[in-house]
């Protein structure tokens, strides 16, 4: 049975005179026990589609034509689209639920996290403080939360990503719903936390039967999930059908290129292939584009011999990383949180050394001791031959010239209030790059068209631009000082599959243009393991595995490495 129809769904946006169309005629079904995903790229509709279901579009927006029709338990239809805010209401949270992308901006920060689902319950079932209270805690066992009675009383920032999405799934099926939508619930995750969320999910919707639209950019996360797949490019649907349909005889153009650009994991890409290589070339098959691409054994082989044949640019000796932690105000120092707990590795010029682990396992930590943004407790840090754990004042500024940094949030690492010429421009000034006025702005507008911007960008601001272009100026930014040496941290995490391709591929490139040694952090193993000549695994502090990146992905040999692989996406139910 039907619980929701969506029946040539057309949702437009009025800015002014204008008028934007972001969901042009979209139809499709979620039957009861059945998951539907809605896969596509930042901008396709996918997001705007289930506001326009829950009715919660902002005041620019509104559903122009269509229906959304909601089968409700004693079979009566209601359309959505033709109820008032006050009779919405009546269905929103009660009957349709939404768990939100991101659960800290979706849950208030000055409230305690069960005080806010008691409050849902509260409202729809009419019931006491002390019965909501009750529900809240079987929720919390439900959804799987250590101390449920602590997490209750914890604020929002006391928790970790994976328990916050845990809290916004709990208030979500807090009222039973027969429809729930997830809003990319496991973009910001890590691998192994998304697939204990997943897990739950499906868990969760066997229990209660329910309809489950699940919205991601990712179709391998969608492949774990899915009985349906709906594809959607610039707010329509391009192609739909059943999850093995989909996987194994992609039709559209657009479809190919979102299942391809993913890096394989059982062989090596020189590039990864993009969306626009199959929209360009509507013939081009993944399997024709990977074996143009796919790496030899041979070739590697020899890039390994001629790395390692040459003195290590880095070497971390006993490195340790420790913050204290204090009770109080004025007590003293009772024991030390060991972020980094004695590592040892090296790196080799031209190298990419990939790091991978949970959140919590060190890696930005150590990342920023390297970078000597974090003072090191004990251990050295022996670049090009010196120990710049001891540098301090002038001699560390300098050191910063040749070791820069990507960050993993490009929007909230570029200042608001400045051009994107003037964030590039500016590290150039501090250290004193020589060159007149009009040389820097020429060089930024070279590094620009170097890393696929047009130079005309110079004096527009971050907000003009998307995730991918703003990690593209972060690039540049740590390109302008002509470093030697940089650090990724996760720094494609949040972009969409399609754009994270063009991103890993314009890093290989520039390594090679440059001659550059990159240090690349993320929580994907997949990711890490294209990038990678050499692969180290941290947990709890320390180096629990390394090796080169084919090896520890081919036969590791640790049991938290193979915890962290049996975690990547792959589909491998329905690619047979």
């Amino acid at each position: 049975m039907n619980l929701l129809q969506i029946k040539n769904l057309v949702t437009t946006f009025t800015t002014g005179k204008e008028v934007t169309t972001a969901i042009k005629g979209v139809s499709f079904d979620v039957a009861e026990g059945e998951t539907v995903g809605i896969v596509g790229e930042s901008g396709s509709g996918k997001s705007v589609t289930s506001l326009s279901i829950m009715g919660l579009l902002p005041a620019v927006g509104k559903v122009s034509s269509g229906e959304i029709i909601y089968k409700k338990s004693e079979g009566i239809e209601v359309d959505l689209t033709k109820l008032s805010e006050k009779e919405m209401q009546k269905y929103r949270g009660n009957d349709i639920a939404m768990i939100f992308q991101e659960p800290m901006t979706s849950l208030n920060p000055v409230h305690k996290c069960g005080d806010q689902v008691a409050e849902i319950i509260q409202l729809h079932k009419k019931c006491s403080v002390k019965e909501a209270k009750k529900q809240v805690i079987e929720l919390f066992k439900k959804v799987e939360l250590p101390r449920p009675q602590d997490i209750y009383t914890s604020y929002p920032h006391q928790l970790s990503g994976g328990q916050k999405q845990r809290v916004m799934i709990a208030m979500a099926i807090s009222c039973n719903p027969r429809v729930l939508i997830a809003d990319e619930p496991t973009t910001a995750l890590d691998v192994t936390v998304q697939k204990t969320i997943l897990q739950l999910l499906k868990n969760l919707q066997q229990e209660y039967g329910m309809g489950l639209i699940f919205i991601t950019h990712d179709l391998g996360v969608v492949a774990e999930i899915a009985d349906k797949v709906v594809v959607m490019y610039k707010g329509d649907i391009v192609e739909q059908g059943t999850a093995k349909q989909l996987f194994n005889n992609p039709q559209h153009p657009y479809t190919k290129g979102l299942l391809a650009c993913r890096p394989p994991l059982n062989y090596r890409l020189k590039k990864l292939p993009t969306v626009a290589d199959f929209l360009n070339d509507e013939s081009l098959e993944m399997k024709a584009y990977h074996n143009q691409w796919k790496l030899n054994d041979s070739d590697t082989s020899a890039r390994q011999k001629l790395l390692f044949a040459q003195e290590p640019l880095l070497h971390v000796n006993d490195l340790q990383t420790y913050f204290p932690i204090q009770k109080g105000i004025f007590s003293k120092v009772k024991e030390y949180v060991k972020a980094v707990d004695t590592v040892n590795f090296n790196v080799f010029p031209g190298e990419t050394m990939g790091l991978v682990g949970e959140s919590g396992c060190g890696k930005t930590t150590l990342s920023r001791t390297i970078l000597r943004l974090n003072k090191p407790t004990a251990g050295e840090i022996i670049y090009k031959g010196q120990d710049i754990a001891q540098l301090e004042g002038e001699e560390l500024r300098k050191l910063r010239k040749e070791i820069q940094i990507i960050f993993q949030d490009p929007y909230s690492s570029l200042n608001p209030r400045l051009t994107i010429g003037e964030a590039i421009v500016e590290p150039m000034l501090v250290h004193n790059i020589s060159g007149t006025k009009t040389q820097h702005k020429e060089k930024v507008k070279a590094l620009l068209e170097r890393v696929g911007l047009s130079g005309d960008f110079y004096n527009r601001y971050p907000h003009e631009f998307s995730g991918g272009q703003r990690q593209r100026i972060g690039i540049a930014r740590a390109l302008a000082l002509e470093p030697e040496f940089i650090i990724a941290d996760e720094s494609v995490s949040a972009l969409d599959v399609s754009v994270q391709a063009q991103v890993l591929n314009l890093l290989n490139e520039l390594k090679e243009e440059f001659g550059l040694t990159y240090i690349f952090i993320s929580h994907d193993l997949s990711v890490v393991k294209f990038m990678s000549d050499r692969m180290i695994v941290m947990n709890k502090g320390k180096i629990e595995e390394s090796g080169l990146a084919d090896e520890v992905y081919n036969h590791p040999k640790k049991e938290y490495t193979k915890h962290l692989i049996e975690a990547i996406p792959k589909g491998e139910a329905i690619l047979v």
